[in-house]
């Protein structure tokens, strides 16, 4: 026996080798179309990013257009995340995603036939419902074909098309709008959303799932949209079109707070509730929200405005906007990719969640202190912390609610945290829109001896430009004079850096809710396969050879066939204690 157990330990090896490599292989096809999914998604995002002061300009569009032109899309997007992870608990998951792409890329393209910002922030309203479609069902079904243990392993092509859609959207959107004509940045998504939802029809194949009688929580959609649009409202228009003490303020922020409180007893009563307010009393779900609140908000409010910051404040133009935004993309796409492997790797996720949160606060509050003329490397390095903070929490984050929800429930669990993500966005857009229009306000007020002595100096041409100054349009300051330029470029500087600050304290939250965080290790089951245990009454397997009874459907690393051949010895019998305890827990 002592001589051929080695011989047979090295063929269960190989085996176990050569079984994982399918397994790879299986899950690289499955990928195939939903990273090409995510590509649509993103490229028809970002390829807009960098014109967007443009197209405003263009149609005539002031800040509370620009701001209510990105904040459609992101209140229709966390609106509609949570039906979406409502109905993948209930529906064809494949078949949901295809129609959440075909949503947003029609939208997209209808956009580029806008003739106003009203019909713009529309269809970006439209657009957003299939967003939010593609960023829940996107993490549903990978952690249906991944397991969490097993995440970081594939971050790298995550971090890829990330990488070409983040860094390239904005590059190409700028190029088309500086050469070509700003429209067309909303149709350059629609041949990758073919090839999408071709590849995606032939190469993703989920596990199937048992049917059951769908119920929609209709009046929780009709609740959760009524108190989160008032609450956007009034906060965009308060301050300007009425002051924020008035009838107006009494009636939106007393109309959002009677529906969310409905929305809340609606939930509790409910059969099907859009938001399982049981889902609160895991320690892990609520902390995981409570942090991606303010992700959202650096995540998203950031970005969007470091655009606004690039051309308003240093002249730049589309195509140069994009360019010098490269560094927060790097650094969100270098600290996904890297703690992604780190965490397969050593199984350890929360040191670098600590570590994000820190850097979020540094990079929000250092974008606060920029002006105008900042050196752009210290810029680039403010950026770049931000971006870290963000790749290393994000994801993780969502991460870390799947390994420890119901997988009966892993729809809806996962588009809660993103939901609430993308409603800290969407808040902290608005926020600091209205903080930049109302700052931006005052300083050219405050500057309007100053202003009025420059455009005198230019004739007729500073006459031009005075009146768009006065109208509130977003002016093209690449395009003004050198005497009127400077001191626009200071204004929006001190406005936009004023804007950034808001993040700061919510960027502590965050990070105050992750260190709370139960340290749980991550369990190297899909979701399929807890599934398989649950059925199988296996959820509280005791030794590894219960294992055996689940087929595997992802990256499982088990080695089922080397302790199904080998007898097994103190070391092997220790290893694989440890192994079923850590699944176990």
């Amino acid at each position: 026996m002592a001589t051929s157990t080695p011989a047979t330990g090295s063929v269960a090896t190989a085996e176990s080798a050569a079984a994982d490599k399918r397994r790879h292989r299986q899950v690289l096809q499955a990928l195939t179309g939903l990273l090409l999914g995510m590509f649509v998604s993103m490229l028809a995002s970002t390829v807009v990013s960098t014109s967007l002061p443009v197209i405003v300009h263009d149609l005539g569009g002031n800040q509370a257009a620009f701001t209510w032109v990105v904040t459609a899309t992101l209140l229709t997007t966390a609106i509609s995340t949570p039906i979406w992870g409502k109905l993948a608990d209930l529906f064809n998951r494949k078949l949901l995603i295809q129609i959440a792409i075909v949503i947003f890329v029609l939208a997209t393209a209808a956009a580029g036939f806008s003739q106003d910002t009203g019909t713009l922030i529309a269809f970006r309203a439209v657009q957003g419902i299939g967003a939010g479609g593609l960023a829940a069902l996107s993490q549903v079904i990978m952690a249906d074909i991944i397991s969490p243990r097993e995440r970081g392993r594939y971050m790298g092509l995550f971090g890829a098309v990330m990488a070409v859609a983040t860094v390239g959207g904005p590059l190409l959107g700028g190029f088309i709008t500086d050469t070509i004509d700003w429209r067309w940045n909303f149709f350059i998504a629609l041949p990758f959303a073919v090839a999408a939802l071709i590849m995606m029809q032939r190469t993703l194949h989920l596990p199937t799932r048992p049917k059951g009688k769908a119920r929609i929580d209709y009046f929780g959609i009709v609740l959760l949209s009524t108190a989160v649009s008032l609450l956007l409202i009034w906060v965009t228009n308060a301050g300007k079109d009425y002051d924020w003490w008035s009838t107006e303020t009494i009636l939106m922020v007393g109309g959002a707070l009677l529906a969310a409180v409905l929305f809340v007893i609606v939930e509790l009563r409910s059969k099907e509730p859009l938001v399982p307010l049981t889902m609160f009393r895991n320690r892990t779900f609520t902390l995981a929200v409570i942090a991606s609140i303010s992700i959202g908000i650096a995540m998203f409010g950031t970005s969007v405005f470091l655009s606004q910051y690039m051309q308003l404040a240093r002249g730049a133009t589309p195509t140069e906007a994009g360019l010098l935004t490269i560094p927060m993309i790097a650094g969100l796409l270098l600290a996904s990719i890297v703690i992604g492997g780190l965490v397969t790797r050593h199984g350890h996720w929360k040191p670098y969640l600590i570590v994000g949160g820190v850097l979020l606060i540094a990079g929000s509050y250092l974008l606060s202190t920029i002006h105008y003329d900042t050196n752009f490397v210290l810029v680039s390095v403010y950026m770049f912390l931000l971006g870290a903070g963000v790749g290393m929490t994000m994801q993780n984050l969502v991460l870390i609610v799947q390994n420890t929800a119901n997988p009966s429930e892993i729809g809806v669990a996962s588009s809660g945290v993103t939901f609430f993500r993308s409603l800290g966005g969407t808040i902290g857009v608005s926020v600091m829109g209205a903080a930049l229009a109302t700052s931006a306000t005052n300083l050219f007020t405050d500057r309007k001896d100053e202003i009025g002595t420059a455009l005198m100096a230019l004739g007729e041409k500073g006459a031009a430009i005075g009146e768009q100054l006065a109208s509130g349009t977003i002016p093209q300051v690449s395009a003004l004079p050198e005497s009127i330029r400077v001191i626009v470029e200071d204004i929006y500087a001190q406005a936009i850096a004023h804007s950034f600050l808001i993040a700061v304290p919510l960027a502590v939250i965050s990070l105050i809710a992750i260190v709370f965080l139960p340290n749980k290790p991550l369990t190297r089951m899909t979701t399929s396969e807890r599934v398989q245990a649950s059925e199988a009454d296996l959820a509280t397997v005791s030794v590894a050879e219960g294992m055996e009874t689940l087929t595997a459907t992802a990256t499982v690393e088990t080695d089922a066939a080397a302790r199904g051949t080998a007898p097994a010895t103190g070391a092997s019998a220790a290893d694989a204690a440890d192994e079923a305890s850590a699944t176990r827990r």
